[in-house]
């Protein structure tokens, strides 16, 4: 069944920020269930994307000089046929004369997020292998960091809707081809909990389940559960890796 839910606006701070919107027709082909695609309607909304948020002339400036850029996105509850609803799943370019691509940084605000990560390498004459795959599951308050040359998607996984924020270069685009030439990421979350992998892509191994705390660990960020992750505009040294990866 259907969700229609409109989020036209987003007011925050002192400013109102408007969507772009994500509809199903844009998603087709890394949709898993293709009997509710044949029928479903593609103007459908899945989810809401406000791009280059901030509160307030002087935060907006802060973020423009340290090449940031802060969003917001929103998704509402609902099922894609046997399949939770998702995003559509990218990755991120390289640096400039590097094999390092950009990091990103989330949050969950209000709901709860199962974000799938995988790591693509590409082999001889163009092909590709996906060597390790991870699903970190997240909780309002939790911060979530894409490493670099990892593809993501974003799963709502509930009966609420998902609204959650990132932190992100705004120097680059994010890539969305080869997840959709590939009709999705290396695994889909059906509504009955289970994964199943993708069979368009050869010897994918198994999921990796982490939680945020696990990632934190790893990379030495230590991130408040309790603060939301805008005010790290007030602390911009720890922001610095999204633009610079090598630290």
């Amino acid at each position: 069944m259907e969700t229609k839910v409109t989020w036209n606006e987003l007011k925050f701070g002192e400013r109102t920020f408007f969507p772009v919107v994500r509809k199903l027709g844009e998603m087709k082909e890394v949709v898993f269930d293709k009997r509710f695609l044949a029928s479903a309607n593609v103007d459908m909304e899945l989810y809401y994307m406000f791009r280059d948020v901030s509160k307030d002339d002087e935060d907006e400036k802060k973020i423009t000089a340290k090449g940031l850029r802060y969003d917001v996105t929103i998704i509402p509850a609902n099922k894609l046929g046997v399949e939770f609803v998702k995003t559509a799943g990218h990755y991120h370019p390289l640096l400039p004369d590097s094999d390092v691509t950009y990091p990103e940084i989330y949050e969950v605000l209000e709901g709860e997020a199962h974000y799938l990560l995988q790591r693509r390498e590409e082999e001889a004459r163009g092909a590709e292998r996906i060597t390790d795959v991870v699903v970190v599951k997240a909780e309002k308050g939790d911060k979530v960091i894409i490493p670099h040359n990892y593809g993501h998607v974003t799963i709502n996984p509930s009966e609420t809707t998902l609204k959650m924020a990132n932190w992100v270069a705004s120097t680059f685009s994010s890539i969305y081809e080869p997840v959709r030439r590939k009709g999705g990421a290396a695994y889909f979350e059906l509504t009955d909990g289970e994964f199943i992998k993708n069979d368009n892509y050869e010897d994918t191994p198994d999921i990796r389940f982490l939680k945020p705390s696990d990632i934190e660990k790893e990379v030495g960020l230590r991130l408040s559960k309790e603060v939301e992750m805008y005010e790290l505009l007030r602390e911009p040294e720890k922001l610095e890796f999204l633009t610079n990866p090598n630290l």
